[in-house]
């Protein structure tokens, strides 16, 4: 391995060079207390940055062993470590001059949620943290000082305010292990006292504003109804009273307004663990939970929606149903069938998001378009079956549709933000009315596995004589969080709620890739492969989808996602 002092010297053989001289300093160099490897060089100062990644022993880090003995600890820890050194990057980005990114020196920017990245991967060995720098240039010849600068001093600075324990606020990285402890701990207790979702009281549940994710101020703290309150003695913080909601089927109820959506859209982003003071911190829901909605105009490729939707005039087939265009009632009810595929036991439905014809007809409607003109079977006749015969829970927001009272198993009435155990008053009142068709015959689950065709990949580009052709990986293109392409292949994300992360995109985009290049050629099961990627990724993490270089802007998705977005390909 080479020193500092021999990147140093490299620094000024470049000086005032043409920019690909800078390629020249690719590799690993020793500053001491940390590894600075110079990984990918960008070929130009407009292009896309250099990563570089440093390296720390564990040794030298000194973070006590118990922070990184177990993989939930591990990104708890990686998580801290790197809005530390996010921190201190935003001090110093761009105070190196030049052109286009001359100067840029940044690195994954973290949300509320704590997500396993590659920009911080602790080993058995030590931590390593990627980041991108901008190599600065005046215009395309190489200013070296400005270089020098940001290596040898604001990377050492940001490693010296993030990477050694001794020199970070002790008990603010104790927290932060000890509140992930918590929330381990809590969803290991939803299975064990049937539950499906745990909300904390105290909890601050609506955020700041439509474009942010962070607290509302002045907020109403949520406080459990007594009927529905369960007490939690957690490993750090002690006794702690919330809200639990057992498994079956949950309706939110209430006026519109009045919190609603806000508690549903918490309980959404409960299947991530949250930072302290986000005001969600304990607000913990299924891991496997996933949110539906109809989704006009989504491909589906095979999907088995027979139990929803039968009969349909022009004679398809509906048991491996596809369209490059589905309604909202086709859509929902792919959803919900490739959600059981993911192996989701919790279903979370907004009445606003929902194909009103897919959720509930009335008893006029049934009368006047008899049940053999009408090829859908309303989720209202099937969610007390996917209970009962599948285990599959459920928690609904109803504003406008009384005759989910019927089949509900708990009742909850958002009021001004406050939560109101209403399940008795409501199954008294629905006494009075005559109750609509609950079930419909012919429950069954789909059994029949469905493929996906993953060729397609490579691309090709003419070599460097110009005489043939060689292959080369697809290339991925990212759209914020909503979408990506690979390739000419392109995805459309925008309905899958619980991507929280562009780099989740990111990360969906490389295990697209992935399959294609390692069970392409033909037509595959799409649990089979998604099952071998979650294996992979269980194994290995991220770094084992990536190859030989592993870049820093990916975060790990659920499973839950990954099927979404095979399913959309």
């Amino acid at each position: 391995m080479k020193s500092s002092q021999d990147l140093r010297s490299g620094l000024r053989a470049v000086d005032h060079r043409s920019y690909p001289a800078y390629k020249s300093l690719a590799g690993a160099y020793s500053f001491g207390g940390y590894t600075l490897c110079i990984e990918y060089v960008q070929g130009d100062p407009f292009a896309a940055p250099s990563q570089l990644s440093v390296k720390v022993s564990h040794q030298t880090a000194k973070f006590p062993s118990r922070y990184y003995e177990t993989r939930w600890n591990r990104t708890a820890l990686a998580d801290d470590i790197l809005r530390r050194f996010r921190r201190q990057a935003d001090r110093f980005c761009f105070q190196a001059k030049g052109s286009g990114k001359s100067g840029l020196l940044s690195v994954s920017r973290c949300g509320q949620e704590v997500l396993e990245r590659t920009a911080c991967e602790i080993t058995g060995d030590g931590i390593i943290l990627r980041f991108e720098v901008g190599f600065p240039a005046n215009g395309r010849t190489i200013n070296a000082p400005e270089l020098e600068k940001i290596l040898f001093q604001f990377v050492p600075a940001c490693v010296e305010g993030s990477l050694y324990y001794d020199r970070l606020p002790r008990a603010e990285v104790e927290r932060a292990i000890c509140l992930a402890e918590d929330q381990r701990f809590i969803r290991e207790e939803l299975e064990k006292r049937g539950l499906t979702a745990f909300v904390a009281d105290g909890s601050i549940l609506p955020r700041e504003s439509g474009v942010s994710n962070k607290p509302m101020r002045d907020a109403e703290p949520f406080r459990s109804p007594e009927s529905m309150a369960v007490t939690l003695s957690l490993p750090h913080r002690g006794p702690l009273r919330g809200m639990g909601i057992k498994k079956g089927i949950t309706l939110i109820a209430g006026g519109g307004y009045h919190g609603k959506s806000t508690l549903l859209k918490a309980l959404e982003r409960g299947v991530y663990n949250h930072i302290s003071g986000d005001g969600r911190e304990y607000v913990i829901t299924c891991a496997s939970a996933l949110k539906i909605r109809a989704e006009d105009g989504r491909k589906i490729t095979g999907a088995d929606i027979s139990l929803f939707i039968n009969h349909l005039p022009n004679g398809r087939d509906t048991t491996r149903f596809s369209t490059l265009d589905a309604s909202g009632s086709t859509s929902q009810a792919a959803n919900i069938i490739e959600g059981i595929e993911s192996g989701s036991k919790l279903l979370l439905l907004d009445e606003d998001t929902s194909a009103t014809n897919f959720m509930v007809r009335d008893e006029l409607m049934q009368r006047v378009v008899g049940r053999d003109k009408e090829p859908i079977t309303p989720f209202l006749e099937r969610a007390a079956d996917l209970y009962r015969e599948a285990g599959i829970s459920m928690i609904l927001v109803v504003g406008s549709c009384g005759a989910y009272f019927y089949i509900a198993d708990q009742i909850l009435q958002m009021d001004s933000y406050r939560a109101v155990d209403i399940t008795k008053e409501a199954k008294k009142l629905i006494q009075d009315y005559p109750a609509p068709a609950l079930s419909a015959p012919g429950f069954r689950l789909p059994g029949l596995p469905r493929e996906i065709d993953l060729s397609g990949d490579s691309q090709t580009r003419k070599n460097y004589r110009g005489d043939g052709y060689v292959r080369e990986r697809l290339k991925i293109r990212r759209t914020g969080k909503t979408a990506f392409s690979l390739g000419h292949t392109e995805l459309d994300l925008r309905y899958v709620e619980q991507l929280v992360d562009e780099e989740q995109t990111q990360a969906l985009a490389y295990l697209l890739r992935f399959a294609k290049e390692n069970y392409g050629g033909r037509n595959t099961g799409v649990k089979s492969v998604v099952d071998a990627l979650w294996r992979i990724l269980e194994t290995k993490g991220l770094a084992g989808i990536c190859g030989e270089r592993t870049p820093s802007g990916l975060a790990m998705p659920r499973i839950q996602e990954i099927f979404a977005c095979f399913n959309r390909c």
